[in-house]
């Protein structure tokens, strides 16, 4: 077995090659991504928008501070909206993303209350959850939500309100999923298993703490964890795990299998795994850099990353640049606000200090770097910030892709029955250009 797996592998270094120039040569949109970086348009949708730029008197394309609109509200507004009532926010995003409006505020307590009281999980299913023995919570949780299709009694119904019911139990339950797995993979590593099962009356974020730390933490805790949910929670139809969504949807399967679908896109390191890889990184930086206010030491390990010469040696900066925003990513600012005061309260403010400093730099440093071979401005994007913010909450590194996907079940579910509401059902099914030779068959005995 080994050697002909040996074998078809040292084929494929060649048989799956493909030149870039053939990219250009054909017109393919490599990554359904156009020359300036800006995503493909292929689809249409009112759930949200994503905003980094703009045009011109002339038509051209400019650079603005970020904007995310969640059913053509500000996340920013409602951010400050709640801030500003002293409350949490989440469950009305929930709300509002699901339902396209923002709810009254009677509403808005049934609403919260039923997302508290359908957190409890099916015995059988928590059972289950214990009985998993993969090391990997994002592989978990996708197995769990397969596992949800078997104890529901309608799963293949697409109907506005079963589709709502799906969406609403999804997304009180993730938060359960994910703390009895973490649970779970403790005590396969010998450690004692503690179950907490959710209590009514907590909000979605505080309920997740406690599930997670018993009644170990703090006011502000919870309202940053509420906070970064809510920034997580939808990001356009264009992003990867969405998309994924999106297209799986589009074939008419069940719920389960295209939430399932997003979960294996999420976890990839270049989309929900990205935030660990800063982590990864700023632990390396923390060692190398002994003055975090030396402007100079930094600027110069910096310049070592770029050129390949530090860290993982790829030439990245992680957490440094995004796709659509140039100017600022708005959920960076709201988070990086709330890390400040959570830093104070932690004693931990010279760390978050390091990390602004060292924003500024990595910004200033990678612009010069690349010069003329970038056409557009960057920023520090969400995950320069998330990692560092769930750390000072007291959450484990095992969760931080996890809690992405806690907040992304919403946006998940919200194109999921856009997708399905279409009056045109039409699968998506993209074109690929066949850029290989063409070969004469030849008698397997004249081989």
């Amino acid at each position: 077995m080994e050697n002909i797996i040996s074998k078809i592998s040292d084929t494929i270094k060649t048989t799956t090659s493909i030149e870039d120039d053939l990219f250009k040569k054909f017109n393919v949109k490599r990554g359904l991504r156009n020359e300036d970086h800006t995503g493909v348009i292929v689809g249409l949708t009112k759930v949200g928008d994503v905003v980094g730029y703009e045009r011109d008197e002339e038509g051209k394309l400019k650079p603005i501070p970020g904007k995310l609109i969640y059913r053509g509200v500000s996340l920013e507004d409602i951010v400050k909206g709640a801030q500003r009532e002293n409350r949490l926010g989440f469950e009305e995003t929930v709300y509002l993303i699901l339902s396209g409006n923002l709810p009254e505020k009677d509403t808005l307590k049934e609403f919260s209350d039923l997302l508290s009281r359908t957190m409890d999980l099916n015995p059988k299913i928590t059972m289950h959850i214990l009985d998993l023995e993969g090391q990997d919570i994002m592989n978990n949780l996708a197995r769990c939500v397969l596992e949800l299709y078997t104890f529901d009694d309608k799963p293949d119904d697409t109907s506005a309100e079963n589709l709502i019911k799906q969406s609403l139990n999804l997304v009180a339950t993730f938060p359960t999923i994910i703390a009895y797995a973490y649970n779970s993979l403790r005590h396969n590593c010998g450690k004692s298993l503690h179950i907490r099962h959710p209590q009514e009356g907590l909000s979605l974020a505080e309920n997740f703490l406690y599930m997670m730390k018993g009644r170990h933490y703090t006011e502000l805790d919870v309202k940053t964890l509420d906070l970064a949910l809510m920034v997580h929670a939808d990001h356009g139809g264009g992003n990867n795990s969405t998309f994924t969504v999106r297209v799986t949807s589009s074939t008419g399967t069940d719920t389960y299998s295209a939430i399932a679908s997003g979960i294996g896109s999420l976890k990839g390191r270049l989309h929900g795994g990205a935030n660990l890889k800063v982590v990864d990184m700023m632990k390396n930086i923390k060692r190398n850099i002994k003055d975090w206010t030396d402007v100079k030491e930094i600027d110069t390990y910096l310049q070592k990353m770029l050129n390949k010469q530090a860290y993982d040696k790829s030439g990245l900066i992680y957490g440094i640049g995004h796709a659509i925003y140039t100017v600022s990513d708005p959920r960076t600012m709201l988070l990086k606000e709330m890390a400040k005061d959570l830093a104070l309260e932690k004693g931990r403010d010279k760390e978050f200090e390091f990390y602004n400093l060292l924003e500024e730099r990595a910004i200033k440093n990678f612009m010069e770097f690349k010069g003329t071979s970038v056409n557009k401005q960057v920023c520090a994007n969400v995950d320069f910030y998330s990692g560092f913010v769930y750390d000072m909450i007291g959450l484990p590194q095992e969760i931080f892709t996890p809690l992405f996907a806690m907040a992304r079940i919403v946006g998940w579910c919200a194109h999921r029955i856009e997708e399905l509401n279409f009056k045109q059902k039409r699968i998506i099914r993209p074109a690929y250009k066949n850029a290989g030779e063409v070969k004469e068959y030849i008698p397997l005995n004249n081989r």
